[in-house]
């Protein structure tokens, strides 16, 4: 009997010191302030500013449920792309997916989710639209993790050569690129 105690005791200890987090990596030049909605009955999480080329980490509460989106410097407070998450749902695992259900048309914000240790699996896309996100409530695409530590890109196109900052809305870089002048 006292095995199963303290097998209890370790084991919620060990539940409680989980660490569970998303850090948001911009890839870009934008900076970006995330704002989060947890699910009916579950802790709010204040807004966080991520700046450009910046990576921020956020903590979550244990056992927390919610999403977030991301809203560029400057533009209107309008959900976009969502990034959502379980941490310790079912057999203790964490389920995420980068949802485009709300607003497709955000290429800015969010864009993949993914664990930090294995980087697989991956939710979202780097060039939007994609079949790794969300796009109908009937969609397969919640990926499961045992890992409690997510990174959630932000904006880009996900490659860092200089310059990707300043493409235009139709992808066109700056002609001083083309003509080799920096």
């Amino acid at each position: 009997m006292q095995f199963a105690t303290l097998f209890a005791f370790v084991s919620a200890f060990a539940a409680s010191a989980l660490a569970n987090s998303v850090t948001f990596v911009s890839q870009d030049g934008t900076g970006r302030t995330i704002i989060f909605t947890p699910s009916a009955g579950y802790q709010g999480i204040g807004d966080v500013h991520v700046s450009g080329r910046d990576r921020v980490r956020v903590d979550f509460p244990n056992g927390w449920i919610g999403n977030w989106y991301a809203v560029s410097d400057g533009a209107s407070r309008i959900p976009g792309m969502l990034g959502e998450v379980t941490f310790q749902g079912w057999n203790g695992l964490t389920y995420f997916d980068v949802s485009a259900i709300v607003n497709p048309g955000d290429h800015n914000g969010v864009k993949q989710l993914y664990p930090v240790g294995s980087s697989s699996p991956k939710s979202g896309c780097t060039n939007f639209p994609c079949d790794e996100a969300y796009y109908h409530p009937d969609d397969v695409q919640t990926k499961v993790t045992s890992e409690v530590d997510l990174v959630c890109t932000l904006g880009g196109s996900g490659g860092a050569k200089r310059g990707l900052d300043e493409v235009d809305e139709k992808g066109n870089l700056p002609r001083r690129f083309v003509q080799g002048g920096m």
